[in-house]
């Protein structure tokens, strides 16, 4: 019997959480900043992927989402998002990722915010 055949023994969720392994920052202009996101994530296809990350400010208030909207078969993979607003004396954020099986639960990196 060849492997290939088998693809149904393969338990669901198995590419786990999505984790944020890297995050460029860069100013644009007072108080919005654009952000390089690196994630990842063992993509299985349309039902469990990598489908979104955020920027998540002071008390969980999310000052932006990048859409993810398909698998993705390079890992990890890196993808922008500008024109994110941060309110006044936030000096830092926190970047996530979530998957469409998981939800938000994967390593999360905090980044602080070019003056």
């Amino acid at each position: 019997m060849a492997f290939a055949s088998l693809p149904f023994l393969v338990p669901p969720g198995l590419a786990g959480e999505a984790d944020v392994v890297g995050v460029k920052v860069q100013k644009s202009a007072p108080g919005v900043y654009s952000f390089a996101v690196t994630v990842r994530h063992g993509d299985e296809g349309w039902a469990h992927y990598a489908d979104a990350w955020e920027v998540v400010g002071p008390r969980g208030k999310v000052l932006g989402t990048r859409v993810l909207g398909h698998p993705h078969d390079h890992k990890p993979f890196t993808r922008s998002l500008s024109g994110v607003k941060v309110p006044t004396g936030v000096d830092s954020v926190r970047l996530r990722a979530r998957d469409k099986v998981h939800g938000f639960g994967g390593a999360e990196v905090v980044v602080k915010l070019p003056g």
